[in-house]
């Protein structure tokens, strides 16, 4: 199966273990990074979302207006604004970048950051509202003729949309989560799961957790699979530890003080996997993750780009087949994983591929043969 590579969109230069030098938004790094991401092999690129931030969609489209090819994931939370008005939005984006966009829904995993923004929902109701949300945006972008809705948190008569996308039937929704509650509103809704790196065990489970409830829901499909990471690599395998074991130092000294208990179950499940160990499988390592508290992305790949390769097409044999890797130095990070890391996974994954191929053509040959 084809994999697909998921880069930032960040629009300032800053990170978790360095003080950003631009503007929260600025221009020229916005395109910058994206070019280099364009430039380098990668696929996708996200435009994450928090309370404060700049804009997203706005963002997503400006850059969208200046770049012909890189995809475009487009975070958005139900709670800052009506799913009418968003499938607009949405549909006005994907116009915008001829069908370039794919949009990851987040419920939201921390009240507080909720809170910002006026939300007072709890998280079991988030999920419930963003499950209804999901539903009515799917809808608007679809249908041609006027319809009502009458929900637990949205209620409106007659809506029809004069926009409507570029993808026929519509743009992919992304979704994630690792709660009960994540697993079945993403299991229903999701065209795209995304999970944070773990280790490959605990990612297997995961995936099937998945699968189970999107059968569960009634789909004959399962939603594609993506994992995220944060690589850092080096020519060396000795000189790769060094870098990583400096981005913790650095990570810990840009934060300071101690680390807050997540709220969160996928940021629990990163702080229980570094409790019990640094490092996993060919090459994930924890301390990342435990100096920020499991915030969001946070388990590293380490090594050289031979062994980060590998250790993704470990995850890549489990059924993912959207990587999305992050780096700490936005811009060089980018640069050097798409030059370095993947080509081998794509090559490697041709391999298998062929592989894949050659088997079925040789079984329906014997199976023709058996029953001449």
């Amino acid at each position: 199966m084809p994999v697909e590579f998921l880069g930032i969109a960040a629009t300032s230069d800053g990170s978790e273990t360095v003080a950003r030098t631009t503007a929260a938004f600025d221009r020229d790094y916005t395109l910058r990074l994206a070019r280099a991401h364009e430039d380098h092999g990668w696929d996708r690129v996200l435009f994450a979302y928090a309370a404060g931030a700049p804009e997203p969609a706005a963002a997503a489209a400006f850059l969208a207006s200046h770049l012909d090819r890189l995809q475009i994931l487009l975070a958005h939370r139900p709670n800052v604004s009506y799913p009418t008005f968003a499938a607009k939005t949405f549909a006005t984006l994907d116009r915008i970048s001829d069908g370039r966009l794919t949009v990851h829904f987040i419920t939201g995993s921390n009240d507080h950051e909720q809170q910002r923004e006026g939300d007072f929902l709890t998280k079991d109701q988030r999920y419930e509202r963003t499950r209804e949300y999901i539903g009515i945006v799917k809808k608007a972008w679809t249908s041609r003729e006027p319809f009502d809705h009458e929900g637990p948190h949205y209620r409106f008569n007659d809506f029809v949309s004069d926009v409507f996308p570029v993808q026929q039937p519509r743009p992919a929704v992304s979704f994630g989560g690792s709660s009960d509650a994540a697993y079945a509103a993403g299991g229903a809704e999701a065209d795209i799961y995304c999970l944070w790196g773990e280790p490959l065990a605990r990612t297997a489970e995961q995936i099937e957790r998945v699968k189970e409830a999107a059968r569960a829901a009634g789909r004959t499909d399962v939603p594609r699979i993506q994992v995220a990471f944060r690589p850092i690599i080096a020519p060396t395998e000795e000189l790769a530890w060094e870098k990583a074991h400096r981005t913790v130092a650095a990570i810990r000294a840009r934060r300071g003080g101690a680390v807050e208990a997540p709220e969160n179950t996928g940021s629990q499940r990163l702080v229980e996997i570094a409790e019990a160990g640094e490092r996993y499988d060919r090459a994930l390592w924890t301390p990342t993750a435990a100096a920020t508290g499991g915030r969001g992305n946070s388990n590293a790949l380490v090594g050289t780009p031979e062994t980060v390769a590998q250790a993704l097409l470990d995850y890549y044999d489990l059924g993912v087949d959207i990587l999305s890797a992050r780096g700490y130095d936005l811009l060089d990070d980018a640069i050097d994983f798409g030059r370095y890391v993947i080509p081998i996974v794509r090559e490697e994954v041709a391999k298998r591929d062929a592989a894949r191929a050659e088997r079925a053509e040789r079984d329906r040959h014997q199976l023709i043969a058996a029953q001449a």
